[in-house]
């Protein structure tokens, strides 16, 4: 059969995360986009403000120097000292409340704007998580969780740094030097206006190229700090296998490893930062050098007066100090980019397997399903699946048996439509899964894995997992026909009794249970089971065989199962190697051909022991 294609199956990207395209202007472009979404409508007029606060605060601190400078001239006696005195307090007040002013409304600016931001950073987190989860099985099959998580909270801040660092500090300054060069030129001396300009030029050249070198070693740095924090996270997350295998010491260099190349890029992140903080301290202690020295001579002339000089100081005293940390902002700001420019990578990653455009959603699912002739392959492996094919009415049940790598697990994720066949179809009520919405396919399936993941959460919210709006009864209802129902009500804390991280708490029966009962209360038309009792003894898989034979009860059932013990109901069971269906029947029809499963099962029943003309 000609095999359907997939319009929406993206190309190979092998799922890695690249850096989006744009740099600092992309940036730029992709916050005031996220700030004009309709999201963030309700904080406009907090942005207007904010806006016009910055202005307001840029024009007063070039304002506040020059009636500070005139209060002083006053002070000097030209006519009758108490009127002079009178007058320059007068205007000395008036100067120290624009300057209080000047200060006060970027910390009021700060208090509006902190909620735009921190929802800003929310909105752009959300989206970025939730496309994480929209990616394919592949994709977090290879990436580590721990360098995931950094990334959406690196980009998430990189918001943050941009909007504070450019629209409230680097842009702000830039309009003061403007306002501070035309009041210098127009009220003392064009060449002081020329001094300033030159020394602030100087200034943004050389930190933004000793930036540039220290972005390159922050970058570093970051690598190295993700894979520290990610080994960390690894080898917590595995501890009972560092513990089973007495790989503690190995564990713990393994670590000191990776601080330690870590605590390498860090130093040499800090030293360049030394290196930058002297160089502008000596450009701007130059210029200020330079303009004292022609303000004294102006004064010596009689052009300027004594205010006038001190005008000028407390000017570019109040210009230079956010410039200060130009280059810790300038490299904030870059650092920045290429975090938001990481996310919006992350954003930009299509999923290997998406909804046609099309799609439609499975309505009251029967249970029918069908493979014609699917293969597969995945990606770096030689051995797929070949030219599969079976029909499987509602209600009855098949089992797939065979050597591990012959392809077993990878028809139930076929199934589940985690990969997308590489020809053939898969077909669920006579429809090509290809043709339905994920979350309608995967609501009619229900899967009890080999292994059993539970949330870090109580026994009750495990279960309900599947039904969040399910009452009590309905879950008190589903642990019971799981045969979890004394279990759960002989403990201390019965219903909320935490499971542990990754439920390890239980012991391997009581965890299968619990994805029973999670599977039950989800009551879907198809029971998935892969190797469902494969991990546990002889006695705990009977108590779980149980569970399952009720889950089963008048449902699709398909099963994976390396117990051959657990298979003999099954109305068809198949047999496969290397990705090829090498026999196929009913138990006893495949025990009367002496073939692969006749030896698989005398193999079994006699390493359990068990004897052939009992079964």
């Amino acid at each position: 059969m000609r095999a359907m294609t997939n319009p929406h199956q993206a190309p190979a990207n092998h799922d890695k995360i690249e850096s989006a395209d744009g740099g600092l202007g992309g940036s730029i472009l992709r916050i005031l986009k996220l700030l004009s979404r309709p999201e963030l409508s309700k904080w406009r007029v907090v942005m207007v403000l904010a806006i016009l606060l910055t202005l307001a605060a840029s024009v007063l601190e070039v304002v506040s120097p020059l009636l500070l400078g005139h209060a002083i001239n006053r002070a000097v006696p030209e006519g009758g000292e108490a009127a002079a005195f009178g007058a320059a307090a007068l205007w000395l007040t008036l100067g120290i409340g624009i300057r209080f002013l000047a200060a006060a409304m970027p910390q009021m600016r700060d208090w509006l704007f902190s909620p735009v931001s921190q929802d800003a950073q929310r909105i752009a987190s959300v989206d970025a998580f939730g496309h994480a989860q929209s990616l394919s099985l592949n994709f977090h099959q290879t990436r580590r969780t721990g360098a995931l998580n950094r990334i959406i909270e690196r980009g998430a801040n990189a918001i943050d740094y941009l909007i504070r660092f450019l629209a409230f500090n680097i842009g702000p300054t830039f309009i003061r030097l403007i306002l501070a060069s035309i009041a210098l030129g127009v009220a003392y001396d064009y060449r002081l206006s020329l001094i300033a300009i030159v020394t602030i030029i100087i200034y943004v050249i050389a930190t933004v190229v000793i930036t540039e070198w220290r972005v390159r070693q922050r970058r570093r740095m970051n690598e190295a700090d993700t894979h520290f924090r990610a080994t960390s996270v690894d080898i917590l997350t595995n501890f009972e296998t560092v513990k089973a295998f007495a790989a503690e010491r190995r564990e713990t260099g393994r670590f000191n490893d990776a601080m330690r190349t870590y605590n390498h890029r860090y130093v040499e992140a800090v030293r360049s930062m030394y290196i930058l903080n002297a160089t502008q301290a000596l450009i701007m202690n130059g210029g200020l050098l330079a303009v004292l020295v022609l303000s004294a001579f102006n004064v010596i002339q009689g052009t300027m007066k004594v205010g006038d000089l001190t005008a000028v100081m407390l000017m570019l005293l109040s210009l230079y100090a956010p410039l200060n940390i130009l280059g810790w902002a300038w490299r904030e700001i870059k650092q920045g980019a290429v975090d938001l420019e990481k996310l919006y990578g992350l954003l930009s990653m299509k999923t290997e397997v998406a909804d046609a455009p099309d799609a439609h959603a499975l309505n009251k699912p029967s249970g029918h399903v069908e493979f014609q002739n699917v293969g597969f392959n995945h990606e770096g492996r030689a051995v797929g699946v070949r030219d599969i094919s079976f029909d499987l009415p509602p209600g009855r049940k098949i089992a797939f048996v065979g050597t591990s790598g012959a392809g077993k697990s990878t028809l139930l994720k076929l199934l589940f439509r985690f990969y997308d066949v590489d020809s053939g179809r898969v077909l669920v009520d006579n429809q090509d899964v290809r043709t339905l919405t994920q979350e309608s396919l995967r609501k009619a399936l229900g899967l009890v894995p080999q292994d059993v993941v539970l949330f870090n959460d109580t026994i009750r919210s495990n279960i309900a997992y599947a039904r969040p709006d399910a009452t009590h009864e309905e879950i008190r209802d589903a642990a019971r026909r799981a045969q979890l129902l004394d279990f759960i009500e002989s403990l201390p804390e019965a219903w909320d009794t935490r499971v542990g991280e990754r439920g390890l708490k239980l012991s391997g029966g009581e965890k299968q249970r619990v994805g029973i009962a999670r599977v039950i209360l989800a009551d879907p038309a198809i029971l998935v089971l892969d190797e469902a009792t494969s991990a546990l003894d002889s006695a705990t898989e009977a108590a779980v065989q149980d569970a399952l034979d009720e889950a089963a009860e008048g449902r699709t059932t398909l099963m994976v199962a390396h117990r051959l013990s657990t298979v003999k109901s099954a109305d068809e069971i198949i047999v496969l190697e290397a990705g090829r269906v090498i026999e196929r029947g009913t138990h006893a029809e495949l025990l009367s051909k002496g073939g692969k499963y006749a030896d698989m099962w005398e193999r079994q029943a006699k390493s359990a022991e068990i004897a052939l003309d009992e079964v």
